[in-house]
């Protein structure tokens, strides 16, 4: 496999910040705005981000994690089991407006579960999307995202990995094609 790194360190920190001053603009308080993670990887995106807002505004921004194991469409088609994580939703989502939260929007199919499991929640006034990486024209569903890190044109073949410091030892984005054989 061909590596490429698509957001060095330097970049990935610049990204983190850019979409933590796009959210600012938009949910000035955060008095009836909340932000809510992934599983697994969209909570590494979230907690990047709270530690940036809430030390740009000083203030503590509420959070929740989500699990989308069981809102999956390809859960029974699994040879191996998967493995569910933990749900952290302790607050009220019902006519709050909620920032979802993922690590690479690909096909779109684990937005699309992830607002399934949302909605056992209650009804939030309004659901955004964030995502750090928008890997453009693979979607199996007609999902975008409000907030983007970096959006990439990419083959379905390849794969994009994003890499966090405290799990692979730097923060960066590393998109992974298969070499070419001439």
């Amino acid at each position: 496999m061909e590596k490429q790194v698509i957001l060095s360190s330097k970049q990935f920190e610049l990204t983190i910040n850019r979409l933590c001053h796009q959210i600012i603009e938009n949910h000035a308080n955060f008095d009836e705005t909340v932000l809510i993670g992934l599983q697994p990887r969209g909570v590494h995106v979230l907690d990047r981000l709270k530690t940036q807002l809430e030390s740009i505004l000083g203030r503590t921004i509420t959070c929740g994690k989500l699990d989308i194991t069981f809102y999956r469409d390809d859960f029974r088609r699994r040879e191996k089991a998967i493995i569910p994580s933990v749900t952290n939703i302790d607050f009220v989502i019902e006519n709050k407006q909620v920032i979802l939260i993922d690590d690479v929007l690909f096909t779109g199919r684990t937005i699309r579960s992830g607002i399934d499991a949302l909605m056992a929640f209650g009804r939030p006034e309004k659901v955004e999307l964030l995502t750090l990486i928008d890997r453009r024209f693979t979607r199996h569903l007609p999902i975008q995202a409000d907030y983007i890190g970096k959006s990439i044109d990419t083959l379905t073949t390849e794969r994009v990995n994003v890499e966090w410091k405290e799990i692979e030892g730097t923060d960066q984005v590393v998109l992974y094609s298969q070499e070419a054989h001439g």
